[in-house]
């Protein structure tokens, strides 16, 4: 499939994470854990927002989005993932290739929108609390999700209109393991520059906007928090916001170092492990994280679990 005299790729080879066929097993093994956790966590979430009317608030209806796009981020690249783990040929078609980054875009650029969106809520929450039920209104708070999801939309039409817009044959082995821009880019056969700048254009948009706005709201918080006198509000919320940024680091951190440095095809082969962090890790952490250690999340957990024994 990959002979020069070819005019268009047909199919595409992923390497993967290792080419060593006992570091694959444990890798399967590992990521089928992963996997499990990422799926019974964010199921999770969704199932107790909406069948306990406690946690019908702003805050959660952001959470049950963002695992939402968390399941659907995961489902998109573990699946073939373990599949090529097992297989001898990791061959994926060029329109399946397509699909599996026009779609890994749409999650992911909206992902970054929501968690800034959630960053924003806490802010109001913490710094105007007499505001909050006027300001994060159930419209508000569906609009800002839409809003979110239409930004993905947005940056994965430009991203891979670029991307799929030049020309691509002969050399058909990506050293990766699933389909996106960086790596997807060093198969052209023609000039990416373009490409690169407009991806790099919306690694700025829906990257470094949305962690000016954390930014921006986590330091207002502590700034709110220090004034507080309570020393049990002030770990409180310092223990929430810590964990939160562990999140922001991991996701945003990894995305960075991928999606904002211009050419793509001089990239080394630690490039591929750094997108692990927002690819597959960030989906299994954003539960436990935002949710599960919540005692709101605990006391609804408990009452199914009541339920359930009764």
């Amino acid at each position: 499939m990959g002979t020069e005299n070819q005019t268009y790729l047909t199919e595409l080879i992923l390497l993967g994470l290792s080419s060593d066929q006992h570091t694959q097993i444990l890798l399967f093994v590992l990521f089928v854990i992963i996997y499990l956790l990422t799926v019974f966590g964010n199921m999770l979430i969704m199932v107790l927002i909406h069948i306990d009317s406690r946690l019908h608030t702003p805050m959660y209806f952001f959470l049950k989005n963002l695992s939402f796009i968390d399941l659907c981020f995961s489902t998109i690249i573990v699946p073939q993932m373990l599949v090529h783990m097992l297989v001898i040929k990791k061959a994926i078609s060029f329109a399946g290739c397509s699909i599996q980054m026009i779609v890994f875009l749409v999650v992911a650029a909206t992902e970054s929108s929501l968690i800034a969106v959630m960053s924003y809520d806490r802010y109001i929450a913490v710094c105007k609390p007499l505001h909050y039920p006027t300001i994060m209104t159930h419209k508000i708070c569906v609009q800002l999700t839409i809003g979110s999801w239409v930004s993905g939309i947005f940056v994965s039409l430009v991203d891979s209109s670029f991307t799929l817009g030049v020309s691509y044959h002969g050399h058909n082995v990506i050293n990766h393991y699933f389909c996106e821009p960086p790596a997807l880019l060093k198969l052209a056969s023609e000039e990416t520059y373009n490409a690169e700048m407009a991806i790099f254009a919306m690694g700025v948009l829906i990257l470094l906007g949305p962690v000016s706005l954390i930014i921006f709201s986590y330091c207002n918080i502590i700034s709110t928090v220090i004034r507080i006198k309570s020393g049990d509000g002030r770990r409180k919320v310092f223990s929430t916001c810590g964990s939160h940024f562990i999140v922001v680091i991991f996701f945003y951190g990894s995305t960075i170092f991928t999606y904002m440095q211009p050419n793509s095809k001089k990239k080394n082969e630690g490039g591929k492990v750094i997108s692990v962090f927002y690819s597959v890790m960030t989906s299994m952490l954003n539960p436990f994280i935002y949710s599960l250690r919540n005692k709101d999340v605990k006391d609804a957990f408990r009452k199914l679990l009541e339920k359930q024994s009764l």
